[in-house]
């Protein structure tokens, strides 16, 4: 085939940050394919907090990157090759390709990509069911399925100008609800406020957060969708609303920690105000992923659910761009651009 694809992969277990030397950047040729496979020109990669859980050894809900392995990632790309009749040349599909240029799949590891729904990229943030992480169906899921929210209550979420925040928070905004967001600049502030309809919004680096939930949810938090763990975990505890509801969807504030984990002080909360605190993996609701895409797309037409994409090209950028997410860099999803159709 005469097709050399480049490859990142991890060379050590990062400690702390990621650094470049973390990865390997390595090539080698592309073989002849096998019965059913397909080959994969990758075309944008999701990058994903969790990332940096994936790479860290030790027990975890997902076997951790081997040293020497691809890095794994989800991405949307296009069937260039294919043993499989259920896939043509030219065919969008979305799959767990890893960081690299071209992927080569058993053809029931892909999902089509209907380009009608989204474009690719807001399909890859809000409507994608091929991966791990799936932002859009873990707004969807963790909210509804976890958070429960009634009509009229109050839901803060906190990451709320990252791709699982700002879906979540939305979507809040459709069931009903009144919805404070947590980011930290006043440009995403602004911007989760004036263009996606939050009811009002944090700046955490530059306010009391305490003081300022105090004010925005005078009656208590009903819902809290946390995405940062930490202080500001901390702060929602210190002002529920009885029988509240605290969704974990993840800590991004604690990954990169050399120290252990920061846990809640006044967990206690809990107990006084009869709340329930829950972790979950979307994969858990898989089952469900067509009735949620169905209908966050449906969203999407009506204008009911946008999207922001913070796009990066340029496959070598990878190991810096990924850093974007920890050093609160991205606004909105964040996906790498590794070639064009």
């Amino acid at each position: 085939m005469n097709i050399v694809n480049h490859q990142f992969r991890l060379a050590a277990r990062p400690v702390g940050m990621p650094k470049r030397s973390d990865w390997n950047y390595t090539q080698e040729a592309i073989t002849d394919l096998g019965e059913s496979e397909v080959l994969v020109k990758v075309l944008y990669l999701s990058l994903e907090p969790a990332m940096r859980g994936w790479i860290n050894e030790g027990r975890s809900y997902v076997t951790p990157v081997g040293i020497g392995e691809v890095m794994r990632a989800a991405g949307v790309g296009q069937v260039i090759r294919s043993k499989d009749p259920a896939f043509a040349e030219g065919d969008l599909v979305a799959g767990r390709f890893g960081v690299q240029e071209y992927a080569r799949c058993k053809g029931k590891e892909l999902t089509k990509v209907d380009t009608k729904l989204a474009p690719i990229p807001v399909y890859l943030n809000i409507l994608n069911t091929n991966g791990l992480g799936l932002p859009g169906m873990t707004a969807y899921f963790g909210l509804l399925e976890i958070g429960q929210p009634k009509m009229g209550e109050t839901v803060v979420v906190s990451g709320a100008a990252g791709a699982v925040g700002m879906t979540a928070g939305q979507i809040a905004k459709i069931k009903g609800c009144q919805v404070i967001g947590i980011a930290g600049s006043a440009e995403k502030c602004h911007y989760i406020v004036k263009e996606l309809g939050f009811d009002a919004a944090i700046n955490y680096k530059s306010e009391d957060v305490r003081q300022a939930l105090r004010s925005h949810c005078p009656k208590g938090i009903n819902v809290y969708f946390d995405n940062v763990g930490g202080d500001i975990l901390e702060a929602c505890l210190g002002n529920l609303a009885l029988h509240a509801r605290i969704v974990i969807c993840g800590a991004i504030s604690q990954y990169n920690s050399t120290t252990p984990v920061k846990g809640p002080s006044n967990y206690l909360a809990l107990l006084v105000y009869r709340a329930r605190m829950e972790g979950f993996l979307v994969v858990d609701y898989a089952a469900k992923y067509p009735q949620a895409q169905q209908e966050m797309a449906a969203w999407i037409k009506q204008g009911k659910l946008r999207s922001r994409e913070d796009i990066v090209e340029g496959f070598e950028t990878f190991p810096d761009t990924l850093l974007k997410l920890f050093k609160g860099e991205n606004f909105g999803k964040l996906i790498l651009k590794v070639a064009s159709t």
